[in-house]
């Protein structure tokens, strides 16, 4: 799995880099940022859930627990699709929705990263990522009627945090990658 990871170090990065750039969006447009949050999320979640899919397939054969993979990534997908099918809906949900997956997504994370602890080294990367989509979770849950401006905030800088910290995974994945043979592992 670490092979796997390590070939697939770029795809980290730009999970990275969409959460930062959505981070960004958060913090500059605050006022409009529920009608654009439901946007950029929508299709943030799919597009991730569609990439996690992948990866889940990808590693079946040499990780026994590939349907957690599997799992998050078919989450992002009904999230996703939820999203742009009943966007007012969503507007009104949408604080509990990101939650929901938040909190979701970061314990799988946080499964993933303790299973990977014999393989790689770093794995407190993706623990910390795990952590944070469950800790900003409990405050979307804890504060849902403090604004919109303030759940924008706390969205901003959770996806700001999010994204450096795959950011800095990748570059250890890729690191690795580099180690571990140049570049040459085996994808399958």
């Amino acid at each position: 799995m670490l092979a796997q990871m390590a070939n697939n170090w770029m795809w980290v990065a730009l999970r990275g880099v969409l959460a930062i750039l959505f981070g960004i969006v958060a913090f500059a447009l605050p006022d409009l940022v529920l009608l654009v949050s439901v946007i950029w999320f929508g299709a943030y979640v799919f597009v991730d859930g569609i990439f996690t899919i992948i990866a889940a397939f990808t590693n079946r054969a040499k990780n026994e627990r590939w349907w957690v993979m599997l799992l998050e990534g078919l989450l992002g997908i009904v999230v996703g699709v939820l999203t742009f099918i009943q966007p007012g809906v969503t507007l009104a949900a949408f604080v509990f929705f990101i939650g929901a997956w938040l909190v979701v997504t970061g314990v799988l994370e946080v499964i993933a990263a303790i299973r990977l602890r014999q393989e790689i080294q770093g794995e407190l990367w993706l623990i910390l990522s795990g952590i944070l989509s469950v800790v900003a979770g409990i405050l979307l849950f804890v504060y849902p009627g403090t604004g919109a401006i303030v759940g924008a905030y706390i969205i901003g800088a959770y996806a700001l945090l999010f994204g450096i910290l795959l950011l800095v995974l990748a570059w250890k994945l890729r690191g690795m990658k580099e180690q571990m043979g140049g570049g040459n592992m085996a994808t399958t």
